[in-house]
């Protein structure tokens, strides 16, 4: 089921980026070990009374004079008014109400989405009084709040949870596999979609997703249902909506939440760039099964090495996603494409795979005993026990005496070691130490 989509819209400089950081807490730091993950990011998950959501700062565009500054709110106000469920006007309490908050309220206002006005800066109680004009704007009750000193936050998230679209059950099947089509614009992934489809007789005719701007497409192969998930492309054309190429991350995002599996399309013509990160790691944030499919492949000029050197490369680029299997194929002539489907449906069986608590402690106590846990001033670590508490990822809890002790290294080794002895190709691995209680 995909999350609720909450947007930060305001002018520069009114502080959206700090409460977007207050707002997904430290969930960023999931992966703050791991090198190759981009740091300056516009989206993150956060949760609020046991609701997850997404939330996006759209304070990312970059502002290339004064003249740019109204065309870039602007901008991220459509953007934002198109992709969210909720939109947070962000307002600044210091400086006042501005002309450009009256113009970008009035984007806003014409939506008909759910707006919720926070004015920003707002830093102990004699400053509420600042807060009284932004009434004139027409959203009601703005609300205070201080992303230095995090006062509010909760009132904000409160007043968005009350606009969040109520939770919907899973449209399809546990044992239909839901895989999302991901990737910048021209790597082929509407062609990718159509290539695997081919003539199949069964194909239901694609129906509107649960979000907005993706397409479904169900569809079934040698007896497994698959549904395709595909980004649909920016509704509006234009040269400011082409330069803004980063906020395909946003509609990737939502087909990501709903997916079991992601196929990262890659250009093999023109090889991995910055933006493909991004995209690749929200798939793997998101606790999804992932594949790199490199397409345009007949195009490449090759050689018997040139499969292996762009293995390399996305293995390079993509460290903390060396996991994920990669296939080569063409859209076009159709080259390996039979090779995808039995891929994407191998590696949604590791993502629901479950292991038998006496063979994991089996596993852990052999690696434990190769590789003893490290030592702080003369105290060691001691791994107790091990259990799978999640599939989904396959996600574990390790019990030890001192959890602050457990360094990301020795968790690392301990997930290599998982990984050789079970299958778990194509899926990330979640593994949570928990200090052991006394009566355990």
């Amino acid at each position: 089921m995909a999350k609720p989509v909450i947007a930060i819209v305001g002018r520069p400089n009114v502080g959206k980026s700090t409460i977007f950081n207050r707002m997904v807490g430290d969930r960023l730091a999931i992966v703050e070990d791991r090198p190759g993950i981009t740091r300056d990011r516009l989206y993150g998950t956060g949760e609020w009374l046991n609701r997850s959501f997404s939330v996006i700062d759209t304070g990312g565009i970059e502002i290339e004079g004064e003249d740019e500054i109204m065309r870039s709110v602007r901008v991220q106000a459509e953007l934002a008014i198109e992709e969210a469920d909720v939109i947070i006007f962000m307002t600044d309490g210091k400086a006042g109400l501005t002309p450009t908050d009256e113009e970008i309220g009035q984007l806003l206002y014409r939506s008909g989405k759910p707006i919720v006005l926070a004015v920003n800066k707002v830093d102990n109680i004699k400053m509420q009084e600042n807060t009284y004009e932004f009434y004139n704007l027409g959203f009601g009750e703005p609300i205070g709040i201080s992303g230095a000193h995090g006062i509010g936050i909760g009132d904000l998230l409160e007043a968005c949870a009350n606009h969040f679209p109520d939770e919907e059950d899973d449209e399809y099947g546990e044992d239909v596999i839901k895989v999302a089509l991901i990737g910048r614009p021209n790597v082929g992934k509407s062609s990718l979609i159509n290539a695997i489809l081919g003539e199949e007789r069964v194909i239901v005719s694609p129906v509107a997703g649960t979000t907005r701007d993706a397409i479904d497409t169900p569809f079934e192969r040698d007896g497994q249902k698959y549904v395709l998930i595909d980004t649909a492309g920016m509704r509006k054309r234009g040269k400011v909506y082409e330069n803004v190429e980063k906020y395909s991350v946003m509609r990737a995002m939502k087909a990501i939440e709903r997916a079991d599996v992601v196929l990262v399309v890659i250009n093999g013509e023109e090889g991995i760039i910055e933006q493909d990160k991004h995209i690749a790691g929200y798939a793997h944030e998101a606790g999804k099964a992932s594949i790199f499919v490199v397409n345009k492949w007949d195009i490449v000029e090759k050689d018997d090495k040139t499969m292996n050197r762009f293995t390399q490369t996305i293995r390079d680029h993509f460290l903390f996603m060396t996991y994920a299997p990669v296939v080569f194929v063409s859209a076009k002539t159709k080259q390996r494409l039979h090779k995808l489907l039995p891929v994407v449906a191998e590696v949604a069986e590791n993502h629901s795979l479950r292991i038998k608590t006496p063979m994991l402690n089996e596993v852990v106590a052999d690696a434990v005993a190769v590789t003893p846990p490290p030592t702080d001033k003369g105290k060691r670590l001691r791994v107790n026990y091990v259990t799978q508490v999640a599939v989904k990822p396959p996600t574990f809890v390790i019990f030890v005496n001192e959890p602050e002790m457990m360094h990301f290294s020795y968790l690392r080794y301990l997930e290599n070691k998982l990984r050789a002895s079970f299958h778990f190709e194509g899926t990330p691995l979640r593994l949570i130490t928990r200090k052991k209680a006394a009566d355990e």
